[in-house]
């Protein structure tokens, strides 16, 4: 598929567009089992936005077409400040789209990641947010199930916006024993009752995320946390954490309040909303109620299969993408450049990139001969590459997703992203693949920052 940054602005080549309906796809910003988020653009009005693409075949397979129907409509009825807008929904004959809002500021943990714990009142700002959306959400009866940092987005002023409501019930985490496992493969932020697997209170069990991630907010780490995972379910079943001193004493009886691993005496979210703690500078949300209509839900899962809403995915050919200086600097936080270019055997998180002066071709083959020995299986599709583990890892099999972007007619960055498996895992496949592409990676910091710099004048003259 046609791949650009998350900055939308086209290359200028007109090559390898990829077009559904009216949208334009570009780069991919996440991708799970079953579904990939890309960023697209609406051809008609210019404006951005992401699509979740689901397969259909694995959706039937699962038998999950009157849930997702259900939470599909739900959501297009959903307006709320803090949680991401679905605009419409489309089908071709493999595929559903799903067109959502795209936000441009980054996960809000990303921010933790980058400038350590927030002061006490910011965080409550967000959890503030965080509470109104999903109130509002059980509300309407959606619950979300899978609160956790990859679903807590910030927009382009700093709000806080939910994503994935609804649909973080599709099958992404349903596996061979038919139980549902969280999509980050971590239990961290999941109440004792939902791994429990005994059937649990949607909303409850919603609460407890929402206190894990304020506890992650004020502290800068999580309230549990062990390697082993059956030391982490043991403290996570007695709720064994201490909050550090500088949390104030409110704010600590509001989290111990939350985090009770009972869910018939946890404090209940209308309980929060009346907490001394949290009503302090609390701004009551405002939104709009518009006619929504549901039409589009209903076509898609239109049983004869030659339904006149279909669209179609058009695919071209193309060479490597050329980033302009727009795209080049919205793929890195906070527009600072020097994150584009990690230190060869720096930390990775779900995803890297680094820098090479050699071309495309020449990067593509040294990644598939560095992963072979290493047990991976290689698929290539032009610039791409999709690295599938053979072993399997403590969270299935690794997948790795890999794409090479043209920054300058001499310099080439190559992303890797973890499409599947554990995290730790993709770190330390990340260090091997760096050991083995030594002639490839080019590594010193100061110099990639002006190399750039001169990249995205070179680009964008």
């Amino acid at each position: 598929m046609a791949s650009r940054s998350s900055g939308g602005g086209a290359s200028g080549s007109g090559i390898g567009r990829t077009k559904v309906g009216r949208y334009e796809l570009g780069r991919t910003l996440g991708e799970g089992t079953f579904a990939k988020v890309k960023f697209a653009r609406n051809t008609e009005t210019g404006e951005n936005v992401a699509i979740k693409i689901l397969d259909k075949e694995k959706v039937l397979k699962h038998k999950m077409i009157g849930q997702i129907k259900r939470e599909i409509s739900t959501m297009k009825l959903i307006r709320h400040p803090n949680v991401i807008r679905m605009y419409e929904v489309m089908a071709s004959k493999a595929k559903i789209y799903i067109v959502l809002e795209f936000v441009t500021g980054g996960e809000l943990f990303d921010k933790i990641a980058s400038k350590g714990r927030l002061k006490e009142d910011e965080a409550r700002k967000y959890f503030q947010q965080l509470i109104n959306a999903v109130d509002y959400c059980h509300s309407r009866g959606v619950f979300h199930r899978d609160s956790q940092p990859e679903n807590l987005l910030l927009d382009a002023n700093g709000v806080l916006k939910v994503s994935d409501f609804g649909l973080s019930a599709l099958p992404q985490q349903v596996r061979e024993d038919g139980l549902l496992h969280t999509t980050c493969g971590t239990p961290n932020y999941v109440a004792p009752e939902v791994i429990n697997n005994k059937g649990y209170d949607g909303a409850k069990a919603d609460l407890w995320s929402c206190g894990v991630i304020l506890f992650v907010l004020m502290a800068g780490y999580l309230p549990f946390e062990e390697s082993n995972l059956m030391a982490l379910y043991k403290k996570i079943f007695k709720a064994e954490f201490t909050c550090p001193p500088w949390f104030s004493s409110s704010a600590k009886k509001l989290i111990k309040r939350i985090l009770d691993p009972n869910p018939t005496t946890r404090i209940t979210i209308a309980e929060v909303i009346e907490n001394e703690w949290f009503k302090k500078g609390y701004k009551p949300p405002t939104f709009e109620q518009a006619d929504v209509s549901l039409d589009d839900v209903d076509a898609i899962f239109n049983e004869s299969g030659d339904s006149p809403n279909l669209v179609v995915e058009r695919r071209e050919e193309r060479p490597p993408v050329s980033l302009n200086a727009f795209e080049l600097i919205s793929k890195s936080q906070g527009l600072n450049l020097s994150s584009l270019f990690e230190k060869q055997m720096g930390l990775v998180k779900r995803e890297t990139r680094f820098t090479s002066k050699c071309p495309a071709s020449e990067i593509i083959s040294k990644i598939e001969e560095a992963a072979v020995p290493l047990g991976f299986d290689v698929k290539k599709n032009n610039y791409k590459l999709k690295l599938q583990g053979e072993k399997t890892g403590r969270k299935g099999h690794l997948s790795v997703s890999t794409e090479v972007f043209e920054v300058a007619p001499s310099l080439c960055m190559v992303e890797l992203r973890k499409a599947g498996g554990d995290t730790l895992e993709f770190h330390k496949f990340y260090k091997n693949l760096a050991t083995g592409l030594k002639d490839v990676v080019w590594k010193t910091g100061d110099e990639a920052k002006e190399e750039a710099n001169d990249g995205v004048r070179t680009v964008s003259s």
